[in-house]
């Protein structure tokens, strides 16, 4: 059985715990499972159509401990069956999971007054899929575990689009806003078990996905979103993962953290 959670906060490593991070083949995930891994974690590397993308991650992950082997596993999460599976066959290699990030996330265009009823239909059936079923149904068979191993955490990215709106893909900020009020739902239900589960939302995040914005002919505009002048960094949401998924942060349990760097500032 793996070790488990320490509840004191000078326990600043994650030494033989094991760490779930969904969609880590992107530039979230891949600086998520870094930092974790560096940390000493043994890290489940998800993916969807990236497999080529998570093998060469996985060989890229610092084995900190010798017993340290990152695992590599597919699965469509906007089919409950595959995701319910991918927490059983997580449980059943690494003997069980400490920390759960909920990354994986699908974005598509469908403006309402330009989309077709089934472009329409299919871009909710598949944004709400994989961005809030998917997330709902990892959560549900990791808290089940963690709460029978006396304790956890989970992690779910979300969006500044959760508040902001999205106008030209509206199922993409409702999803994201339903991934929030789910992460604070299962906050309240898991606190008094030991598992504890935080929310981040990002704005703008430099990666390969939105490079065609950051860096295209938008670069400028979306810079002055931020009085930073900037957008953040894989890294940066990378390092709020691991705070968050820290001993010794019980009580920020049910949050939801904006970086976003000041682009837009919730009342």
């Amino acid at each position: 059985m793996s070790p488990a959670i320490s509840n004191t906060p000078e326990a600043a490593s994650f030494d033989g715990q094991v760490v779930l991070v969904t969609g880590a083949s992107g530039g979230i995930g891949s600086a998520i499972a870094h930092a974790f891994a560096r940390r000493g974690a043994r890290v489940v590397l998800h993916y969807h159509r990236g497999r080529e993308a998570a093998e060469a991650l996985r060989a890229a992950l610092p084995a900190i401990l010798d017993s340290s082997e990152h695992l590599c596993l597919g699965a469509d999460l906007g089919d409950p069956a595959a995701a319910r599976g991918l927490i059983e066959e997580v449980l059943e290699r690494c003997g069980g999971l400490h920390v759960l990030v909920n990354n994986a996330g699908i974005f598509e265009t469908h403006p309402p007054l330009t989309s077709d009823a089934a472009t329409w239909d299919e871009a909710w059936r598949r944004t709400l899929g994989a961005n809030l079923l998917g997330p709902a149904v990892l959560s549900h068979g990791a808290a089940r575990h963690m709460v029978e191993a006396g304790g956890g955490r989970i992690v779910n990215i979300t969006s500044r689009g959760a508040f902001r709106g999205e106008p030209d893909a509206p199922a993409y900020g409702a999803s994201k806003a339903g991934l929030n009020a789910f992460g604070q739902s299962l906050a309240k239900a898991l606190a008094p078990h030991g598992v504890f589960v935080f929310s981040i939302a990002p704005g703008w995040v430099d990666t390969d996905r939105v490079a065609p914005f950051v860096h295209g002919e938008k670069e400028d505009e979306i810079r002055r979103e931020s009085p930073l002048g900037r957008v953040a960094t894989p890294e940066e949401v990378a390092r709020s993962v691991v705070f968050l998924a820290s001993p010794g942060n019980d009580s920020l349990t049910g949050c939801i953290l904006d970086l976003n760097g000041a682009s837009y500032l919730r009342t």
